[in-house]
């Protein structure tokens, strides 16, 4: 498991993500998402449903990992994850850019 997988799995530990379709959209409503990210094998219609809400409340939208990686790193199946903290936020760009 890489990096960024084992930060979502630390970063739900400390309750700082929240994942599932409709409670991402909702954090992403209330801005309380600082991250969200999508499977790279997600629907087309919930990648265009998400990034355009990023889109229009101004949220860092990202497409990474599969739904397989991501839902064994979360322990449940999921295509869409948000994180709520700037630092797991700052840590996820950097290991997603390098």
């Amino acid at each position: 498991m890489n990096k960024g997988l084992n930060l979502l799995g630390l970063a739900q530990r400390a309750g700082k993500l929240v994942s599932g379709e409709q409670t991402v959209l909702k954090n992403i409503r209330q801005k309380q998402a600082t991250l969200v990210l999508v499977c790279s094998d997600a629907s087309d219609n919930t990648k265009k449903n998400i990034s355009d809400k990023c889109r229009f409340y101004n949220v860092t939208y990202k497409e990474a990992f599969s739904s397989e990686e991501l839902s064994h790193a979360l322990g449940k199946k999921r295509f869409v994850c948000a994180l709520l903290d700037d630092g797991f936020t700052k840590r996820m760009v950097e290991i997603l850019e390098s």
